[in-house]
């Protein structure tokens, strides 16, 4: 019935209220799977930072990697056209991640007043995170992501996860993420084992609606991309991207509000490792990818530029920054939108 409905013909306001539907539905069962598995993660005692930067990452990535995973085999069982499918979660993925780095960052910055990044935590995260961009932008410069650049790609996030839980286990403390000597336990982390089967089976019933509704998603947008001659990554770029990015955004006001600045700055830094890497590489394994020149001459290069701009700001400054520094990425998240929209609108 879904498959009568979507199709070339259905008028496009029709389709668009059912394509935003889609997206509420997508970033509500999303964060629904970051909550569990934020709790999860509590309840096997990891920090808030490496939460943040590993677990929590993962599951407010669940948006781009359901979508890149669902484009996939969307494309390889001929239900979507490679190159607008590919188009559509590429840009989505990209523009998620440039939305993270500027506009959210900017969002946390003015509720917290200042944020502080230990110049340990921009060693760590942040410099992979600039070269994790590098490696999209390289390897995808032929216009062509095979599947040994997935390979590539994918193989990184795992080697780069077992570094970080190395390390994590040298350095944890179980008072950094709220318990509390008595034995009390932080609120939102499962009590006993059964509480936590009870996490598990919530999570993975609302992966499998986040599945359904990107799929959903995807076929809505690649009708609209036929129908209006927009870009496909531009589509992904203006609208998927924000909405994808909205776990994060939930996630880390959520922390910034709690007190705990660890989870909103690792989620916010470990996404845009998390994205590029388990998303494209993992999509990209399964099927290949068609780059759109759009993604490669302005929207990764302007990614690695604001995560490098990021850096050295907060380098700088001793790993602070304050409103004024918010201000400055709201300016650099604008000045992206508004040139790819006039400059690179066509793939």
């Amino acid at each position: 019935m879904l498959d009568q409905f979507i199709n070339p013909e259905t008028n496009l306001i029709a389709l668009s209220l059912v394509g935003f539907a889609s997206i509420a539905l997508l970033v509500y069962s999303a964060n629904v799977a970051v909550a569990k598995l934020t709790g999860l993660a509590g309840y096997f005692r990891l920090s808030t930072t490496f939460m943040g930067v590993t677990v929590v990452s993962v599951a407010t990535s669940i948006p781009e990697i359901t979508a890149h995973y669902t484009a996939s085999v969307g494309i390889l069982t001929g239900k979507l056209d490679p190159r607008i499918g590919a188009a559509v979660v590429l840009g989505a993925n990209i523009g998620s991640d440039v939305v993270q780095q500027t506009l959210i960052m900017a969002i946390v910055v003015f509720m917290a007043g200042t944020l502080h990044f230990r110049r340990y935590f921009l060693a760590k995260t942040m410099i992979p995170m600039i070269v994790t961009t590098l490696m999209c932008l390289v390897l995808g410069w032929d216009g062509f992501y095979s599947r040994l650049d997935g390979f590539i790609l994918f193989g990184s996030f795992l080697g780069y996860l077992y570094y970080l839980y190395r390390d994590e286990r040298k350095h944890y403390k179980a008072e950094d993420h709220g318990f509390t000597p008595e034995g009390e336990t932080p609120e939102g982390v499962p009590q006993s084992a059964k509480e936590a089967w009870i996490y598990a089976l919530i999570s993975v019933v609302a992966l499998i609606i986040t599945i359904a509704s990107a799929m959903i998603t995807l076929r809505i947008t690649e009708v609209v991309v036929t129908r209006t001659g927009i870009g496909g990554s531009l589509i992904g770029v203006l609208t998927l991207g924000v909405a994808s990015a909205l776990p994060e955004l939930i996630t880390a006001v959520s922390g910034i509000r709690n007190g705990d600045a660890g989870i909103p700055l690792g989620t916010l830094v470990g996404s845009n490792i998390t994205n590029p890497l388990v998303a494209i590489g993992g999509g990209a394994l399964i099927s290949t990818y068609w780059v759109p020149r759009p993604l490669v001459v302005w929207d990764l290069p302007w990614e690695t530029i604001t995560g490098a701009i990021l850096w050295i700001y907060l380098w700088l400054n001793r790993g602070r920054i304050g409103k004024k520094g918010g201000i400055y990425l709201v300016v650099l998240y604008f000045v992206y939108v508004i040139s790819r929209s006039l400059f690179f609108a066509v793939d």
